[in-house]
């Protein structure tokens, strides 16, 4: 699952030069989807806190992640899709395909 993996790159906030805000979802913290992290050369769980539907077409997904392994969870913006995100849990651990990512 590796081999292919580079470190994902962040997605920045939106500013008001962007244009229109991107469209936000959301899911109850016990429903929430996760993603696999490609980060300091392991795979890191990621419990996706929000998707950002941005007006261009891109992608983000907002986790919440222990990105070094020290256990300090932090929150990232991440756009999709890139090698070094995979999909993790979908919503109410119903199937993978269930993830719209």
């Amino acid at each position: 699952m590796s081999e292919d993996a580079v470190e994902p790159e962040q997605a920045r906030p939106w500013r008001a030069e962007d244009g229109p805000r991107p469209r936000v979802q959301t899911w109850p913290s016990s429903e929430r989807p996760a993603l696999w992290v490609w980060s300091c050369g392991a795979w890191r769980w990621a419990r996706v806190v929000a998707r950002q539907d941005w007006p261009d077409g891109r992608i983000a997904y907002q986790v919440e992640i222990d990105a070094a392994g020290t256990t300090s969870v932090s929150t990232r913006a991440y756009w999709w899709p890139q090698s070094g995100l995979r999909v993790a849990r979908s919503p109410n651990a119903r199937s993978l395909s269930d993830l719209t990512v």
